[in-house]
This record gives C-alpha cells, sequence and structure tokens, in this order.
C-alpha cells in the first residue's frame, strides 16, 4: 500500500530494527502489531524529548505502509499549517500523530482529531498518538476527547540509562556499517547532552565525515570533526 506523503519524508533509520528496545520492550511489542495490522484501535506514547516517541511512531508508519494505507503527522513540525493537515485522514486505516502536545487544548483542533479518531475506530483502523505526558494528565479543551485517549492504550516509555544509551549507539553503528569504539561511545557521553537523538545526530554526523576521510571513529578523530566536544 502507498503511505501518504504530506509533505513529511520519513527517515530510512527510523525503523524498528534501529530501535533498542531494553525497558520498553512491551511497547515496542504493542506498536509492532499494530504496524502488523494485529491490533487496532488507539494507542498513546508518552515520555520526555529524546525518549524514542518520534523514533516509534516513524517505526509504525514504515512498516505499516507495507501492507495497509498509512499517515504520519509530526504536529511540531506542521501544527503551523492549521487544522487542514487532518483532513482527509479519517479513512486511513493506521495514523500516527506526533507531539500532540502541540495543539491540546485548543478547541479548534480537537474538533478535528475527535473526528479523524471516530473515523478511523468506526473503519476498524488504528492510530498511535505521541506526547509528552498521559492524556489524563493533559488540560483538554473537549473532555470527551481527553477521556477517548485515556481509554486507549497508554504506555510510558522509560528513558535509557548510561548503559543502555551505549547498546543503542552500538546498534546504531553496526546497522550502518560502522565500528563504534567502546571508549568512543563513553567520551560522547561525557562530553555531549545524554539525548538519543543529539547523540544519533552526532553519530550520523561523524559517520559522514569518517567515510570521507577513511578514517576510524576513534576519541582522537572524533575530537578532530567535533572540536573537543561541550561537557555540561
Amino acid at each position: 500500500m502507498q503511505q501518504l506523503p504530506l509533505g513529511v519524508r520519513l527517515p530510512d533509520r527510523a525503523v524498528f530494527a534501529s530501535f533498542l528496545p531494553a525497558r520498553n520492550g512491551q511497547v515496542v511489542e504493542h506498536l509492532r502489531r499494530v504496524a502488523d495490522g494485529q491490533l487496532a484501535g488507539t494507542s498513546w506514547v508518552c515520555g520526555p524529548q529524546g525518549s524514542g516517541k518520534t523514533h516509534l511512531l516513524q517505526a509504525v508508519s514504515a512498516q505499516a505502509s507495507a501492507t495497509m494505507q498509512t499517515g504520519y503527522i509530526p504536529l511540531r513540525d506542521l501544527g503551523r499549517l492549521g487544522v487542514g493537515v487532518l483532513e482527509g485522514l479519517r479513512g486511513l486505516q493506521c495514523l500516527c500523530v506526533d507531539d500532540l502536545q502541540e495543539v491540546v487544548g485548543q478547541r479548534e483542533w480537537e474538533r478535528a482529531l475527535f473526528s479523524v479518531l471516530q473515523g478511523i475506530e468506526e473503519g476498524g483502523g488504528r492510530l498511535v498518538a505521541a506526547a509528552e505526558v498521559p492524556p489524563a494528565l493533559m488540560t483538554w479543551a473537549l473532555p470527551d476527547l481527553g477521556s477517548r485517549f485515556s481509554a486507549s492504550a497508554v504506555f510510558q516509555l522509560r528513558v535509557l540509562d548510561e548503559a543502555e544509551q551505549q547498546a543503542a549507539l552500538q546498534l546504531r553503528a553496526r546497522l550502518r556499517g560502522v565500528e563504534l569504539p567502546e571508549e568512543t561511545s563513553r567520551w560522547l557521553q561525557r562530553h555531549y547532552p545524554r539525548d538519543m537523538h543529539k547523540l544519533y545526530e552526532l553519530l550520523d554526523t561523524l559517520d559522514q565525515a569518517a567515510l570521507v576521510a577513511q578514517r576510524r571513529l576513534t576519541v582522537r578523530f572524533i575530537r578532530e570533526v567535533l572540536g573537543g566536544g561541550h561537557a555540561e
């Protein structure tokens, strides 16, 4: 099936294979089943920035698009365009709505979301929403919409600890065909914010630089590329 583009290009690396479940195995397994069409209804994934919400929603979208009509809406990026970005989504078999906290509390947005949610549920589809907090802790303009989301399958993502972050970096590096020495991953953790999104961006930058320079990702090399790091 074809995925609705909606002006959004999903990164090739945003798949389930590149996400380290660690202590989030339950939510990852749930979302895999949603993406495979085994589960329908509404799911809610919450957690702080950098916990992996966007990666998981994009992974659901990528996998689901192979067998069903799918859409991915990042409200942090597209919310400025207005509620029109939700038009025509009621009939989708799978819809992922990211950064819902950007529009909750705005009556016009919530009415549009309610309409989309009803349409997808009536069609036996699936909607996966992501926000920083659970639906019960958000201030809804439409209490009925908040109740509907609160009744969905709600999952709280656990932020990776230091050892898990290293394992996640090693996994990402292996999938890219890059050798990432342990001392290098530790150096990145010590000198940069321990936000997986930022660390993954750094790894992408270093991978490209190493490819051009034909160098290994040693601490000495990344110091040359990144200028010594920025300790917190």
